[in-house]
């Protein structure tokens, strides 16, 4: 008879313990806001670790919100609680006067590539069609202002093609067009954003510029018809070290509340 397994207590790796500690150090004082950290080599003879742990741990203060690194100075500790990401990604949608359609402006660093693909993961759950084929258009875009990169991925299900064929005509239209052509079809258009984070994989690292396993955001803008009929799906990907995203809030009308039957007196 094979003993029953018993739970093992483990404990944190030894970066985490580092950061841990640097972390408690700050939080009471011994670090000031504006004042540089050790550096690598003095925080090695500190703790009696290797430079790759060190390493690690900076970056793990620098997911915590309480250092940031800067060129040629080394980690600087932030303010209590730490700053907003320098980059806003404004994830507004307007429609003008003219029935138009209009987005906060983006640069684009190259021209979209136009692919088709077997639609997976969220965006299948998100769009209902689990190994259906889409029509792929994806851009890479960035903040002129601070730098920051981010991947930009248009999915068109090859069923709303089907339906709207001037978007298969030219789906690498800017998304706003998109949106047009499907709202010119007698479309009544919802949009609803799913975001979620993830550590990223090491080609998104690499193509957004991420040098550490900084948290990756990920945004998915579902484009429906008044039906909830799921017609495009958007995906950002921005890292949220150097990203915020912002929402304009509307308030919705809530549905009436439903009242009680009013009972009839037994006498009736």
């Amino acid at each position: 008879m094979a003993a029953a397994r018993e739970p093992i207590e483990r404990a944190p790796s030894m970066y985490m313990q580092v950061a841990q500690k640097i972390a408690s150090d700050i939080r009471r004082g011994r670090y000031q806001p504006g004042e540089v950290l050790p550096s690598e080599s003095a925080m090695v003879e500190m703790y009696g670790v290797g430079k790759h742990t060190v390493r690690s741990a900076i970056a793990e203060l620098r997911r915590m919100g309480l250092a940031e690194s800067q060129q040629g100075k080394g980690s600087i500790v932030l303010p209590s609680g730490g700053v907003l990401p320098a980059t806003r990604v404004e994830r507004s949608i307007q429609r003008t006067s003219k029935g138009s359609w209009r987005l906060p402006e983006t640069a684009e660093t190259e021209p979209p590539a136009v692919s088709r693909t077997a639609l997976e993961g969220p965006p299948a759950l998100l769009l209902g069609q689990q190994d259906q084929d889409a029509i792929s258009v994806d851009r890479m875009i960035h903040d002129p202002a601070t730098g920051a990169r981010m991947a930009h991925r248009v999915l068109i299900p090859l069923a709303t093609a089907a339906d709207v064929p001037s978007i298969a005509e030219h789906p690498g239209a800017e998304i706003t067009e998109l949106y047009q052509q499907l709202a010119d079809t007698g479309l009544s258009l919802t949009f609803t954003e799913h975001v979620t984070a993830r550590t990223p994989y090491p080609d998104e690292r690499t193509a957004l510029g991420i040098a550490d396993a900084s948290p990756l955001l990920i945004t998915y803008r579902i484009t429906a018809d008044a039906e909830e009929r799921p017609l495009l799906c958007e995906e950002l990907k921005a890292p949220a070290a150097t990203c915020q995203l912002t929402y304009p809030m509307t308030p919705t009308k809530a549905p009436a509340a439903k009242r009680p039957a009013r009972r009839r007196p037994a006498s009736e």
